[in-house]
């Protein structure tokens, strides 16, 4: 009954009136119009680089292409968020797309940042277990982790749907539009839970999972002298640090807002509502931050390769070729020839002489304070970057 009368009041209305648009308003339109004119294209163009002009695909070069589709996928909803802004009419799309397109956002929030946590983890063990690590990349566990990260996000993201509600609103000239807007019923536990679940569940979890990966890796390499950074491990710390600080501001404000409602402090929880647009709209751009961060990162290759020079960076991650012949060459032949110049190479970088035969490589060996076992380890190490 009551969703008729409102459809009537919006038919009886002028098609003249329109709510003015605030500067809140204003800046998220402006973000939201460079997400959609950067990021889709930016991340059509990566989708098409890893599919067509990557020959050999490495685990960071797959979980970029994830990245890419999911950041795409969200950038749609884009349209309608302006439309939202800049129509002055309310959300006229109705609640079913009102709960879609903000629990298609959540869910990109938690593709992103566990795709992230993925490829840390591929770094850390890379460094740290280059065998194990040589085991684990197949195709087969790498397409159960990525359906594992999707299955995950679609779960996390269920509440959002549940929190966002079409509310109706009648202004003065009888006009009754619809607003797309956070509920929660009145309830502070459903309030504090939304925000607090958030921030634990796609920043401290991931960020401390992240954190102590790369921690542990470059603990690695200090102890081992062995300094040496690919170019997988410098696409994917500039990853992160975007990552972190686009939505960082996001969820210092769910903190804010959650420690207000527990004091009872209205006024800090007022500060939290008023930033929290502005906040989210800036979290939005990340999904369209990453092309350009490859961009920069895959610069030097633009006037050689051309409109494949992504093509080129994502190809300077892939080390599994390498990786695998190495160990191929090794099991059949013990300390091969080729396993040896790999030891004489990373001899020279420790700046200790390395010598073929045997007794006089472990005395060498024993001279740099480093035994064979752990030279073999930072060999892998230097063929995987």
């Amino acid at each position: 009954m009551a969703s008729n009368s409102t459809t009537i009041s919006q038919q009886s209305s002028p098609p003249y009136f329109t709510l003015p648009i605030s500067a809140s308003a204003w800046g998220g339109i402006v973000i939201l119009t460079l997400a959609l004119l950067l990021g889709f294209p930016g991340n059509l163009f990566v989708v098409w680089s890893v599919l067509c002009r990557v020959k050999k695909r490495s685990v960071t070069c797959l979980l970029v292409l994830n990245l890419a589709l999911a950041d795409a996928f969200v950038l749609l909803s884009a349209p309608l968020f302006l439309r939202y802004l800049a129509g002055g009419r309310g959300w006229e799309f109705g609640s079913a797309a009102c709960k879609l397109v903000h629990y298609l956002s959540s869910v990109n929030m938690y593709v992103s940042i566990y795709l992230i946590c993925l490829m840390s983890m591929d770094r850390w063990l890379a460094v740290t277990r280059p065998f194990m690590s040589q085991r684990m990349r197949t195709k087969r566990t790498l397409l159960l982790l990525l359906l594992g990260v999707w299955w995950l996000a679609f779960i996390l993201s269920l509440p959002m749907p549940f929190y966002r509600s079409n509310v109706e609103k009648t202004f003065s000239v009888n006009v009754t539009l619809r607003f797309c807007v956070v509920s929660h019923g009145g309830s502070v536990g459903h309030r504090v839970f939304q925000y607090l679940f958030e921030t634990i569940m796609a920043c401290l979890v991931p960020f401390s999972l992240i954190n102590t990966c790369y921690s542990s890796v470059i603990c690695r390499l200090q102890s081992a002298k062995f300094q040496r950074r690919g170019q997988g491990s410098r696409l994917i710390l500039m990853i992160i640090c975007t990552f972190a600080i686009f939505w960082l501001p996001y969820h210092i404000v769910n903190v804010i807002e959650v420690a207000g409602l527990l004091t009872k402090k209205e006024s800090v929880v007022l500060a939290a509502t008023t930033a929290r647009p502005n906040v989210t709209a800036f979290a939005y751009f990340s999904s369209a931050v990453n092309p350009i961060l490859y961009v920069f990162a895959g610069s030097s290759h633009i006037r050689q390769a051309g409109l494949s020079f992504m093509g080129k960076l994502f190809e300077a991650t892939n080390s599994e070729g390498r990786t695998t012949s190495f160990f191929t060459r090794s099991s059949r032949s013990g300390s091969s020839p080729d396993e040896g110049s790999v030891l004489h190479t990373l001899s020279v970088k420790l700046g200790r002489p390395f010598k073929a035969k045997d007794k006089e490589r472990s005395c060498s060996l024993a001279d740099t304070g480093f035994n064979e076992s752990e030279v073999r380890t930072l060999a892998s190490v230097d063929q995987l970057e």
